[in-house]
């Protein structure tokens, strides 16, 4: 089964670069202009089904394109993005303050050392990776959070969790990458101007 995942529309925390969790940050012009022009993606993409985290940043990216591919929109909360707990809303300088020592920790190994408060990458892997794979078989687009796509992504190939940041540097906002399920990664961080043939 092809699944192909998505980051939802950039928010009002983007341009701060702060740790978004748990908490429903609103997108900003941009991103809503970044969750049509991954509607129009969809329209064209021969998409079965739309799957999506349940807060609002990817629920509202997610809508547009389901309603672009006339496809179901199916909400999650395994999709989630991880909870960063104390690190909520803030940077990564403001960490570095409040608890200098978690933040270096995180820093060296996030999987191994949460940020305080925060959820188990492990536990957020693995509640991500199950809900992929109950989704029925079809072209499904999945849109949902950078953190919780690249724990997913490294645990799908078999790389140490605590990699991620180093193996996946960067998602962008409603940049598609294509998975298989059996632990292949078809395509990575791409725009939607790539070719669907």
């Amino acid at each position: 089964m092809t699944l192909l995942l998505a980051r939802h529309g950039e928010t009002i925390w983007h341009d701060g670069n702060r740790y978004a969790g748990l908490s429903d940050v609103a997108l900003t012009p941009r991103g809503e202009e970044q969750a049509g022009e991954l509607a129009a993606w969809a329209k064209g993409a021969g998409l079965s089904a739309v799957w999506a985290s349940t807060l609002g940043r990817a629920k509202i990216t997610a809508a547009a394109s389901a309603t672009a591919a006339g496809v179901p929109l199916h909400v999650d909360e395994r999709l989630r993005e991880l909870d960063f707990g104390q690190g909520d809303g803030l940077t990564a300088a403001e960490m570095r303050e409040r608890f200098p020592e978690a933040r270096a920790a995180f820093e060296a190994d996030p999987a191994a050392n949460p940020l305080p408060g925060g959820e188990d990458p492990v536990a957020a892997a693995e509640r991500f990776l199950a809900c992929l794979r109950e989704i029925p078989p079809g072209r499904v687009l999945v849109v949902a959070h950078t953190t919780a796509i690249r724990l997913a992504l490294c645990a799908l190939v078999g790389l140490p969790l605590g990699a991620y940041r180093r193996a996946f540097p960067r998602l962008d906002n409603c940049a598609i990458t294509e998975i298989d399920l059996n632990g292949a990664i078809l395509r990575y961080n791409a725009p939607t101007s790539w070719s669907r043939t």
